[in-house]
């Protein structure tokens, strides 16, 4: 039963990024202007993009039955954390004046996952009593 609620809870983050992203973004767009909005919406999609990635590759990683799947794992790790160090520098080659929007919105996994920790534990502290 537990295993059913985690693939559900692992579901639901990207989408709830996205949404935290877009009522960020909705903000943004009433409070500074429609680049500062869209900027924090991609960096909700970003981040939500990067969470599918690296829940894919674990899982697959997980259940592969290669001899060596924590080197290949930490390669393509790094890899991304490249990636996502490029498109940052890329950001704020171009547009400087943006990057503390695309910031805010690719931040915004970590109030999603404090949320989902903190029902979690709370269903976890249900179900003892």
């Amino acid at each position: 039963m537990t295993e059913i609620a985690d693939e559900r809870i692992l579901r639901r983050i990207p989408w709830e990024i996205l949404a935290l992203a877009s009522i960020l973004a909705l903000g943004a767009l009433l409070v500074f202007d429609a680049g500062t909005g869209l900027f924090v919406f991609l960096g909700g999609g970003v981040s939500s993009l990067g969470f599918l990635s690296l829940r894919r590759s674990v899982t697959s990683f997980l259940q592969s039955g290669k001899k060596h799947p924590v080197r290949t794992a930490l390669f393509l790790y790094g890899l991304r954390l490249l990636l996502i160090i490029g498109l940052f520098f890329i950001i704020i080659f171009f547009f400087s004046g943006r990057i503390y929007a695309f910031i805010a919105g690719f931040s915004t996994v970590i109030p999603v996952f404090l949320v989902e920790a903190v029902a979690a534990l709370s269903r976890l502290k249900q179900w003892k009593h």
